[in-house]
């Protein structure tokens, strides 16, 4: 009898020994006979799931895309039910932020994973679309934070161009934490991040409440 193969598992374990690859030696090993050794498997079976390599990185870019999105929605739900402007809501800002950074390993994984990807995609075409989704929903959840994190501290009308340039340099001041952290762990250590985000939260309230 033909031994039973749960294709939705082999793909994710696929995916996985991209990921621990790409973590460790970069994306250019990430090779279809490369990552078919990493999970022991023949290229054949890693063929017979995904066609080519640009299909099995356009996947993997995409599952990593899924699983930071995932925890950012998470925390964005929880801090839905938090009242704005409470020590509470504060700590659920912190929380939602920090999925994005390589607090513990399996976000440092992720977090390796996901720059190396949109790094890749200005020169891959074929990885530009699940770059763009990725900002997008990022910057969507970002967005709206920012303006309820000013609304709190606003009395007045709100400059909504101003907003979009606070929610681009708190992404911006993300992406360099997230680089630092996975650059010089030593260092840029979750407390340290953690300050920096508590810094930049009071100057963001601090600039709402002027206007």
């Amino acid at each position: 009898m033909p031994k039973f193969v749960d294709a939705a598992l082999r793909r994710q374990e696929v995916v996985e020994a991209v990921f621990r690859i790409v973590a460790a030696d970069g994306l250019e090993r990430a090779s279809l006979r490369e990552v078919a050794d990493e999970a022991e498997l023949a290229v054949g079976s890693v063929r017979h799931y995904f066609a080519s390599s640009d299909e099995l990185l356009a996947h993997s870019f995409g599952v990593v895309v899924d699983r930071i999105v995932g925890r950012l929605t998470a925390a964005d739900d929880r801090l839905a039910e938090a009242q704005p402007g409470t020590p509470e809501h504060h700590q659920g800002v912190l929380t939602l932020l920090g999925e994005l950074l390589p607090l513990d390993d399996e976000r440092a994984v992720d977090a390796c994973v996901w720059m190396a990807f949109k790094n890749a995609a200005r020169t891959k075409p074929f990885l530009a679309a699940e770059a763009d989704r990725s900002h997008r929903a990022v910057a969507a959840i970002v967005g709206r934070l920012v303006m309820e994190v000013s609304s709190v501290a606003n009395t007045g009308t709100v400059d909504q161009q101003r907003l979009v340039t606070e929610a681009e340099r708190l992404l911006a001041t993300l992406d360099g934490l997230t680089m630092h952290a996975l650059l010089q762990p030593e260092w840029m250590t979750a407390q340290m991040c953690g300050d920096v985000l508590e810094s930049h939260l009071t100057g963001l309230g601090s600039y709402a409440g002027s206007h």
